[in-house]
């Protein structure tokens, strides 16, 4: 076995006379190794792949080399030895059918950038982003992007291949603004070459990037299950799914079964949809900045002919989720701002009159059936198109508590959907640490600390790390500032993801409450995330003593006065107020939903004081809001985070 490989041109060239065979042949490499890519210093590394059936690969990397056999699949696994930081190197992969020469290798820190919108936006929509752009060539400093893709079952390969490039001014850009900063940082202080994996997708709710091991670990085994059936039959998976919508509705409603709203003769407040268009283009006042439910009701005639085939009904695209029947039938319904086309088994329509309902759920911006009107048809067996643009009606529908049911195979609301084809084909790529900017699409849904560690645990387990660094993103400020106490999805969130991190050992959060904006959900202000992952990277990775969080609360007290103490950890230098003497955002709460009041308090060293106001006191919560108007810091400027803390 070839155990040492000279890197010059000679010697290369030597190797490939040696050992190429028919180009059609050659192995292929999985995951991202790739030229220009980075390779995970001191961890084995991992090299899969496919080649003929049954023949020896060997991989060759830095004077090093190993070999295992293809299997009957054709799929190879070859792990070398760990090494330093170090190269360019080349890499061989080399089987009696051919040689696979990568190219530009380098040896140093992999950081996978993983989350929603907020890790997605690129450098170039940023504050700072000309800087960044201009001034951030480094060819020791590699970036890859993930192409957005999902799959109901876990992928072992990328359906189109990642390319890794140097950071230039051509690069920049286009990459995640928070995983740049954050890596560029990293640079300084790691003093090795740095490749930075970014793998996200806006609006994505974390169920989706969770594999079957976590859906069932969260408690989300009835989601695999039904995705699994999807998988085989999923016309069976689409029928489950329409009966627990149906169940979902009538239990937040009270509407008893055969009086629902999407019956063909459901007698609701109809009136004419004006256009098909986002029905804030309408201009209809009460739809203006509406948030929640409408239903799309439209009667077609078709001949005895037509109604005994089988189709397809196309509604356009749909913002943010649908649910659609036809003569009180359910027919499909899912997720995601895409066209819809569904399939209409035979003996669902009737000769004449046919109603065609659909609920459309909007929780965020723009909502409705925006089309295009053109797309929106029937298709029969035959060939036969009836269009179905013109004649829609509308009612504003009940208001229920949360969101509707979504189902298991959706893009970005999915179990595992987004797992599967863009974190399951990394393999056992070997990481320093990943970044995770996400909970924004969460925020209404109970659980998100159980969904946030089971997802953890399973990337720890596919990549063989289990104290693998984390560093979460708690949630920055969005919407209207707050001016009572109240209760808080966003804040459950930041808090879920605190004590996830602290319960971890192995986690922190970066936390940007201060770096909000309460008119967009997109802050501009990435550099400064990316300085906040950074500095947790730099404890959690490479043992920097500085405080990993900033400000982090440990326990509350009461004294005999009624006073509330908060001990804080992780603070640099003291705790201070911003521009008044007075700490605000802190609150005295009962056991009773809706007892929380806004409390006198002070800080010092590194405790909060909260005076009593004669009040009952169980517990003590800080920041709990969307947009809390806060001013606690510590030296480092680092601000205290959200949190709910009760008391002994």
């Amino acid at each position: 076995m070839l155990r040492t490989f000279a890197v010059g041109t000679s010697a290369f060239a030597l190797a490939l006379g040696t050992f190429v065979g028919p180009a059609c042949a050659a192995p292929t490499v999985g995951g991202l190794l790739s030229d220009h890519s980075v390779v995970q210093r001191n961890q084995p590394i991992v090299v899969t792949g496919e080649a003929i059936a049954g023949e020896p690969v060997t991989v060759v990397l830095a004077g090093q080399s190993a070999q295992a056999r293809a299997a009957r699949d054709g799929r190879f696994r070859v792990t070398l030895p760990p090494l330093p930081a170090g190269g360019p190197y080349d890499v061989l992969v080399m089987a009696p059918s051919g040689t696979t020469a990568l190219h530009d290798v380098l040896i140093g820190d992999v950081y996978l950038c993983s989350g929603q919108s907020n890790m997605e936006l690129p450098v170039e929509r940023a504050q700072n982003a000309m800087g960044a752009i201009m001034g951030g060539a480094d060819d020791q400093l590699r970036l890859v992007t993930v192409a957005k893709r999902t799959s109901t079952t876990a992928r072992d390969r990328f359906a189109q291949q990642p390319s890794w490039s140097a950071a230039d001014a051509k690069t920049t850009g286009s990459f995640s603004a928070a995983c740049f900063y954050m890596v560029q940082a990293l640079r300084k202080v790691a003093k090795v070459p740095i490749g930075a994996i970014h793998s996200s997708w806006g609006g994505s709710q974390i169920a989706a990037w969770m594999g079957e091991d976590a859906q069932r670990a969260a408690g989300r085994g009835a989601q695999a299950d039904l995705l699994a059936l999807y998988a085989r039959d999923p016309a069976a998976a689409e029928r489950t799914a329409s009966a627990a919508w149906e169940s979902w509705w009538r239990d937040k409603t009270g509407d008893t079964r055969g009086h629902e709203p999407w019956q063909p003769d459901a007698a609701l407040d109809w009136q004419p949809v004006p256009k098909i268009a986002f029905y804030e283009d309408w201009g209809v006042p009460a739809l203006q900045t509406y948030l929640g439910m409408l239903w799309y009701q439209k009667t077609i005639t078709l001949t005895p002919e037509q109604a005994r085939q089988m189709a397809t009904i196309a509604i356009g695209a749909i913002d943010d989720a649908d649910r659609t029947w036809i003569n009180g039938k359910p027919v499909g319904g899912r997720g995601g701002w895409d066209a819809r086309m569904y399939s209409v088994p035979a003996g669902t329509f009737v000769a004449g009159r046919n109603v065609i309902t659909v609920n459309v759920e909007n929780a965020y911006a723009t909502g409705g059936m925006p089309g295009p009107a053109d797309a929106m048809k029937l298709t029969f067996a035959d060939g036969s198109i009836v269009p179905i643009a013109d004649g829609w009606r509308y009612a504003i529908a009940k208001r229920v508590l949360g969101t509707s049911p979504r189902v298991p195979w959706d893009e970005i609301t999915g179990a595992g959907t987004i797992y599967n084809a863009m974190i399951a084909p990394l393999g056992q790529t070997a990481l320093a640490g990943v970044a995770w900017y996400q909970g924004e699409s969460d925020t209404d849904i109970p659980g998100y600390a159980d969904r946030l560690k089971a997802m953890m645990s399973e990337w720890r387990r596919q990549v063989a790390q289990p104290h693998l660094p984390f560093a979460i993103v708690s949630l920055a400020g969005f919407g209207t500032p707050s001016i009572a106490p109240g209760e808080s999805g966003w804040a459950r969130v930041r808090d879920d993801q605190r004590k996830v991190a602290q319960d971890d050992g192995h986690a922190a959060v970066a936390v940007t409450l201060d770096l909000g904006d309460p008119l967009d959900i997109h802050p501009g202000e990435k550099h400064e995330v990316g300085q906040r992952l950074a500095r947790a990277m730099g404890a959690l990775v490479y043992g920097q003593t500085m405080s990993a969080s900033g400000p982090q609360p440990l326990e509350a007290t009461q004294d005999t006065a009624g006073n509330v103490t908060v001990t804080f950890a992780g603070v640099t230098g003291a705790l201070h107020t911003r521009s008044s003497n007075q700490a605000t955002g802190f609150e005295l709460c009962g056991p009773e939903v809706g007892s929380c009041r806004y409390a006198r308090a002070t800080v010092t060293g590194n405790h909060a004081t909260l005076f009593a106001d004669n009040r009952p006191v169980t517990r003590v919560r800080y920041a709990w809001a969307d947009f809390p108007v806060v001013n606690v810091v510590d030296d480092a400027q680092l601000p205290a985070g959200p949190f709910e803390l009760r008391i002994p």
